[in-house]
């Protein structure tokens, strides 16, 4: 069966091209120009990944990701915009987006970055392992965090950044690693987009995030993971 994917974006001609360019690798994309009409359609279809453009004629893309995130918190969600300004990306992330491209793009690169969305959210039961430190547990094949019995909301991305870390306890892992380990075949030792999600991993699993007690800063390295407080 064919990927199905929903793309919000108000650029007509550019959802008309990868509309078909898609097609032809084993991807239906559902086009819709407007946020009124991409949220209708998230309500009556089924999709795999989400392509939500950040700026849309009607709503923010921002609040829109935001809304997506509250209604399928499963759902992938890759935001691509115009605009170069870095602190957009941050805060994409930082309300629910899974990845980020901003235009123009290769479609090949697109292609991977879906790709890379799909195979995070569907690890089946046979490579399906559980990770406990103390309260903190975490389930690979649900993709699924849980914090003394109590469900963790994060991300696909997210989930497999912190399992890049927790099955690799008392190793060092540096930005490229962990965003390679979470699909990213683009990994930038430089880019910053993994400390915002190593942030909100944090705030979703830490007592007090402030000083955590499970992921650890190795200040001009990367970060490590702890299974004990110390």
């Amino acid at each position: 069966m064919a990927d199905q994917v929903l793309l919000i974006d108000d650029d007509r001609r550019l959802a008309a091209m990868l509309t078909s360019w898609l097609k032809g690798r084993g991807v239906v994309v559902t086009a819709r120009h407007t946020a009124s009409e991409g949220t209708a359609a998230l309500r009556t279809g089924r999709y795999d990944v989400l392509l939500l453009d950040l700026m849309l004629p009607d709503a923010d893309g921002l609040d829109v990701c935001r809304e997506v995130r509250r209604s399928h918190p499963d759902l992938p969600v890759l935001m691509l915009t115009a605009r170069g300004d870095p602190t957009d990306r941050v805060i994409g992330l930082e309300v629910g987006a899974d990845d980020y491209l901003p235009k123009p793009f290769d479609p090949r690169e697109l292609l991977a970055r879906v790709r890379a969305l799909l195979r995070r959210v569907r690890r089946g039961p046979s490579v399906s392992s559980v990770l406990r430190f103390g309260e903190l547990e975490l389930d690979r094949g649900a993709l699924a965090v849980r914090r003394a019995g109590t469900p963790v909301g994060l991300t696909a991305r997210q989930f497999q950044i912190l399992w890049a870390l927790a099955s690799r306890a008392g190793r060092v892992l540096d930005r490229a690693q962990l965003a390679r380990a979470a699909g990213d075949p683009f990994g930038d030792p430089l880019d910053r987009t993994i400390d915002v999600h190593v942030s909100r991993i944090r705030a979703a699993i830490e007592v007090d995030p402030r000083r955590p007690r499970f992921i650890k800063t190795v200040r001009g390295v990367g970060y490590l993971f702890v299974d004990q407080a110390v």
